[in-house]
C-alpha cells in the first residue's frame, strides 16, 4: 500500500506540474491578452494548452483514485506538492528567482506533509494495536 501512495502522489504531482507549466507557456505564447477570435486561435493553436488539459485530466483521475484509499488529511496536504515542484521547474527552466520566502514556504509545505504523514501512521499503529 505504501508503494501505491508514493507512486500515486508522484503521479498527481507530475500531472499538476504539467498543467501549471503548460498554462504558463501557452499563456506566454498567446500574448497580447485580448478577447478576440485571433487571441483564441493563438491560445488553441499552442500545443501547450493541450498539455494543460491533459495534466488536469490526469490529475483529476489520479486524485479520485487516491481518495478511495488514502487518508484524507495527508492526501489533501500532499495534493499541494505541485506548489513546490512548479517552483523548482520554474527556477530551472524559466530562470525565475527563488528567494528565501519561496524556500521557507516550500519547506513549510514539505514539513506539514511530513507531520501529517507521521501523525496518520501513528494513528494506524494505535488502531492496529501496535502502540
Amino acid at each position: 500500500m505504501k508503494r501505491f501512495y508514493i507512486v500515486g502522489f508522484l503521479a498527481l504531482m507530475a500531472f499538476d506540474t504539467l498543467a501549471q507549466i503548460s498554462f504558463k507557456v501557452a499563456g506566454e505564447h498567446a500574448l497580447p491578452l485580448e478577447f478576440s477570435p485571433a487571441w483564441l486561435l493563438r491560445v488553441f493553436g499552442q500545443p501547450w494548452i493541450y498539455g494543460a488539459f491533459a495534466g488536469y485530466l490526469g490529475a483529476f483521475f489520479t486524485w479520485m483514485t487516491l481518495l478511495q484509499r488514502a487518508p484524507i488529511g495527508p492526501a489533501f496536504a500532499a495534493s499541494h506538492l505541485e506548489i513546490v515542484s512548479v517552483l523548482a521547474v520554474s527556477a530551472v527552466f524559466f530562470g525565475e528567482a527563488v528567494g528565501w520566502p519561496q524556500m521557507a514556504g516550500a519547506l513549510l509545505i514539505l514539513g506539514g506533509i511530513a507531520c501529517l504523514a507521521v501523525s496518520e501512521a501513528g494513528e494506524h499503529g494505535a488502531r492496529d494495536g501496535r502502540r
